[in-house]
């Protein structure tokens, strides 16, 4: 799991909550109505703005890139498929067979060689999984993106409802406050839904595009590497610029020794 994530969207609901309690009581800002607003109308304007047959998987793509922690890194990328290299250089494809590779991407890129494909059919397939994955993220961030903008929004048109209802009724004093509360906290819950969780998941979500393309990129190459039965020298001079200067010091300094 992703605990950035998590920690964030537990501290800042919990910050709400205690300010909440210090002040008053969490009954009086919990309203059924408000919510039905907010959360029903947010979702109602996404499934508009998209297609329901991939509303879905970009849904369920986005959350599970969002909040769960990749620990492939390019750096440890580069020194397993070295160490694939040489297994491939003293065994042959069929010796990676025995080896466990946690990244799956780099698993199945490590099949392929091991089955005997062709390079341009693995690169082919390859490439075209990491378009495919790489497309369900970005609609993945569209969609929280959408339920980000669309949250305060619903917020607002509550307010609207709950002061045409203040004002419909100012003759009955017992109608005012439950109107006046649908007013204040729909804006309260469209805000909370945009700024602790959609809005947040999506710029993660746009950081950790970025990253999925480079690591895939990378594992892309390294299998090819691998399946050119290259030395795990040629695999670490050939991946090493997929890292940033101030990362490149040990893998050159291993490759000098």
């Amino acid at each position: 799991m992703d605990l950035a994530s998590i920690l964030g969207i537990v501290i800042s609901f919990s910050v709400v909550v205690v300010a909440i309690f210090l002040g008053g009581n969490l009954s009086q800002f919990v309203d059924v109505p408000s919510m039905l607003i907010v959360i029903g109308g947010g979702l109602a304007a996404t499934l508009i703005r998209f297609p329901l047959s991939g509303l879905m998987g970009a849904f369920a793509t986005g959350s599970r890139v969002a909040f769960k922690h990749k620990k492939s890194d390019a750096r440890s990328l580069i020194e397993k498929i070295a160490e694939l290299a040489d297994i491939v250089r003293r065994s042959g494809p069929l010796g990676l067979e025995e080896v466990e590779i946690s990244d799956p991407t780099l698993a199945k890129g490590v099949q392929y060689v091991t089955d005997g494909y062709e390079a341009a059919f693995i690169r082919d397939a390859m490439e075209r999984e990491r378009d495919l994955f790489l497309e369900r993220l970005e609609e993945g961030q569209r969609v929280f993106k959408a339920l980000g903008d669309s949250a305060p929004a619903f917020g607002m048109i509550g307010t609207l409802v709950g002061l045409v209802q203040m004002l419909a009724n100012m003759d009955d004093p017992s109608a005012i406050g439950p109107s006046m509360a649908i007013a204040l906290l729909t804006t309260l819950y469209g805000a909370l839904i945009a700024n602790v969780i959609c809005m947040p998941v999506a710029d993660k979500l746009g950081s950790k595009f970025k990253t999925e393309e480079l690591n895939q990129s990378l594992i892309i190459d390294g299998v090819m590497q691998l399946r050119g039965n290259k030395s795990p020298d040629a695999v670490k001079e050939a991946l090493i610029s997929y890292l940033p200067e101030s990362a490149r010091t040990g893998i050159q300094a291993s490759e000098a020794a």
